[in-house]
């Protein structure tokens, strides 16, 4: 082998400790192995749903339940959920609250975790330590419902957003982000005569992109996945998120939820259809939103817990 050849594959052969064995072919082949079944096992019932979603009437019919072999493919599932009535007024209510919600969430994170990561703010101590008591101690079901219904936050859609508008571990991963930034940049800049909000918005939050986006995220789905709140704090049906629709669905295995009941009995739609086809939704926004701030996750994550 030339001189050059060794020096090439040394270029690109990834850094190694000297006391660590290159992996064998054995070795890499198990590993490819486990990698594809962990795939498997993630991408096969999403195939599963998908399909059976797209598949027609007579084909799951056919099959006596989920189609896992493409026999056709139809979208009047989607068509008719999209045509109106509680499933399409039920994504709506879960965008606007994932919307609202998730931006009230990252202003009163960002805010306190930017207060509690200055060492000399008025009672940053005790406001931790309390903070943190949270995370061990509830109030329990009981008193956290006596508290919304006092409050007259019963069906109303705040009562989907302030209860569990505040995560203290996002708080704290933020406040360990925001103690990394080096405090020669705040300092220079209050010299400058800025104050802390402008500090907090020009300097602190760009440089903390990556955490944000995570934080954000983490916002976004919890808001978009949660069914509790809805069912112990509303009563009416038309106020719904999509989640409570889709349990409704499943659990009473029909069509009542979504008014398609007529369709399902007459024959002209499948109930296991529209129950498969309400999840695709349901889980659209997450598949889309996950990659975009899948490259955050290492430097804001990581770095936010391990820093401070």
């Amino acid at each position: 082998m030339s001189l050059n050849t060794q020096l090439v594959r040394s270029l690109r052969a990834p850094a190694r400790p000297v006391w660590e064995e290159a992996p064998s072919k054995v070795g890499l082949t198990a590993k490819g192995g486990f990698l594809a079944l962990c795939c498997l096992g993630v991408l096969g019932p999403l195939w599963i749903v998908i399909v059976t979603s797209l598949s027609p009437k007579p084909v799951i019919d056919r099959v006596g339940g989920l189609v896992v072999i493409p026999q056709g493919i139809t979208f009047v599932n989607y068509t008719e959920l999209l045509s109106g009535g509680q499933v399409s007024r039920a994504i709506m209510v879960s965008g606007g609250v994932t919307l609202f919600g998730t931006l009230f969430s990252m202003a009163v994170s960002v805010l306190a975790a930017y207060g509690l990561s200055r060492p000399g703010s008025l009672g940053h101590r005790f406001f931790l330590l309390t903070m943190m008591a949270t995370m061990f101690f509830g109030a329990g079901l009981i008193p956290t419902y006596l508290l919304v219904q006092t409050l007259g936050l019963t069906d109303t859609y705040l009562s989907l957003i302030l209860p569990s508008a505040v995560s203290v571990f996002n708080i704290l991963v933020l406040r360990a982000f925001f103690m990394g930034i080096s405090p020669e940049l705040t300092e220079s800049a209050r010299i400058d005569g800025a104050g802390d909000l402008r500090i907090l918005l020009t300097i602190i939050m760009p440089l903390s992109r990556a955490v944000l986006a995570v934080i954000s995220l983490f916002y976004a789905v919890g808001y978009w996945s949660a069914w509790f709140n809805a069912s112990i704090y509303l009563s009416d049906q038309d106020m719904m998120p999509l989640q409570n629709v889709l349990i409704q669905l499943v659990q009473k295995n029909t069509a009542n939820p979504t008014g398609l009941q007529q369709a399902v009995r007459t024959g002209q739609l499948s109930a296991l259809g529209l129950q498969m086809a309400v999840m695709v939704l349901a889980l659209i926004p997450v598949a889309v939103a996950s990659p975009f701030v899948q490259r955050h996750f290492k430097k804001g994550m990581l770095t936010g817990a391990i820093k401070g």
